[in-house]
């Protein structure tokens, strides 16, 4: 009869959690209002191959040996990149730790004790003080059934953070090799810049030379000299400022692939960089190409997920337990089946009363569901405005590089035709200055201005996701 008993709870239980169902909400990704194409690209001309920025090491497209070499620094050196992989080895330890509620806990102990009772506690003794020993060895088991599916749910959340956590490691990893490359290349248009000034410095210290020496032949006024020396200190001031910024730059760089400062150090070198074309796709290429929004979705789907494990509180649950083992006080016949015991049995529990705590904490899940989904919706929208800022801003400056070359190439006829001008002793050295201001300016715009090609198609290939997928 016992034996029936058992296999009728067990059947029961059996029955029951093949019929158990999974309370709350079942996950739908929110819609999101994307247009058809990006405002921006009109006009652009779609690069040829269009998958080459889908290899992963995106920053590859530049073609530059050194550039590649640092970036692949950063991806194994960078402890900000070191803690968001920690963190997504915590989230996944965070899964195995919640699948854990599918299975039973088994547990085992045994005691060995030897009591005492004095003469008093048993009067019919003749023989002074009792001693009586007492072996056990006990296992218990114990089982909430999943009926509501509150495991389940909760497994759901923690992959669905897992997965966020996956993006947010790709996300941190895309944001640090897009810092590095705009850095590398704003260090390279300052060694542009200081060449430049280096080449003015020498250019005019020329001029002071041969001002001083038409003043000493009383061919120029003294004015020119002071004109000529003042421009030259000018212009030595502003190389001490660019070798500061470069300086910063450089250390920049070092901590972004786990340097210490005083240990990494960059070369002066030309900066000899084409500005690449990336294709920009279809805006709802966005919702599978940015680690970012991906994240954001995942969280989502998380929030969701803990709709469903705060409503299963609402109801009761099902515990199979059970325990086993053997008692004696002869450690001879311990293990022996005359001295073994069982029980087993459900258990079926149910809040009554809790003062609206589980109402309470339904509507939060419910409230960080809708936080969450507002966020997913601005993590696309902001996606989508940088991928238009970026195209704008590398149209416009393509558009802008065209006269600035030209520009450059008029101020240099112009230096040199106002200091021939000047040895004939047509103008005075005021000319001459102007000019030559104007000159280093131009041709410091040029440096700045492909500079800030080079860092726009940086910001649009990071945000066009850098050649990350889903998959």
């Amino acid at each position: 009869m016992k034996r029936l008993g058992s296999r009728w709870w067990l059947i029961a239980v059996g029955g029951l959690a093949l019929t158990a169902c999974t309370v709350g909400p079942n996950y739908v990704r929110p819609a999101v209002e994307l247009p058809v194409s990006y405002k921006e690209s009109a006009g652009w001309k779609v690069a040829e191959p269009r998958d080459q920025i889908n290899r992963g090491n995106w920053w590859e497209i530049f073609g530059i040996p050194e550039l590649n070499a640092l970036e692949q620094q950063v991806t194994v050196s960078n402890q900000n990149l070191r803690a968001a992989e920690a963190s997504y080895r915590q989230a996944q330890a965070a899964v195995q730790a919640t699948r854990a509620g599918y299975f039973p806990t088994l547990s085992a102990n045994t005691t060995a004790t030897r009591n005492r009772l004095p003469t008093s506690a048993n009067k019919n003794s003749t023989s002074g003080d009792r001693l009586s020993d007492q072996y056990v060895l006990n296992f218990d088991a114990r089982w909430e059934a999943d009926v509501w599916g509150k495991v389940r749910r909760s497994v759901e959340a923690s992959e669905a953070s897992a997965q966020a956590s996956a993006a947010d490691l790709a996300s941190i990893r895309l944001s640090l090799t897009a810092t590095l490359a705009q850095n590398y290349f704003q260090l390279r248009a300052l060694d542009a810049q200081k060449q430049l000034l280096e080449d003015t410095v020498a250019a005019y210290r020329k001029s002071l030379e041969l001002t001083k020496n038409r003043y000493a032949v009383g061919v120029a006024a003294k004015v020119d000299v002071v004109q000529a020396q003042t421009q030259l200190e000018s212009v030595q001031a502003q190389a001490i400022t660019i070798r500061v910024q470069r300086a910063q730059l450089e250390h920049a760089i070092a901590l972004l692939v786990g340097q210490p400062p005083e240990a990494f150090s960059l070369p002066p070198a030309p900066l000899v960089a084409s500005v690449p074309v990336a294709p920009a796709g279809l805006p709802s290429d966005l919702l599978e190409r940015r680690p970012d929004i991906a994240a954001a979705e995942r969280r989502v789907a998380a929030a969701n997920a803990r709709i469903g494990v705060a409503v299963a509180a609402f109801f009761p649950t099902l515990t199979l337990s059970g325990a086993g083992g053997f008692q004696s006080t002869n450690f001879t016949q311990w293990l022996s089946s005359p001295n073994l015991f069982w029980a087993v049995g459900p258990a079926l529990a149910q809040v009554i009363f809790d003062g609206g705590l589980r109402e309470a904490q339904t509507k939060e899940a419910r409230a960080a569901y809708d936080e969450q989904v507002a966020l997913y919706r601005q993590a696309v929208l902001t996606g989508l405005q940088e991928v238009e800022d970026n195209l704008a801003a590398l149209r416009y400056l393509e558009a802008a590089a065209i006269p600035q070359t030209a520009a450059v190439q008029s101020a240099q006829q112009s230096v040199a035709l106002t200091t021939n001008q000047y040895k004939a002793g047509l103008v005075s050295y005021l000319n001459v200055a102007l000019v030559q201001a104007a000159a280093l300016n131009i041709e410091r715009d040029a440096v700045i201005l492909l500079n800030n090609r080079l860092a726009a198609s940086v910001l649009l290939i990071k945000a066009l996701g850098g050649g990350w997928t889903q998959q």
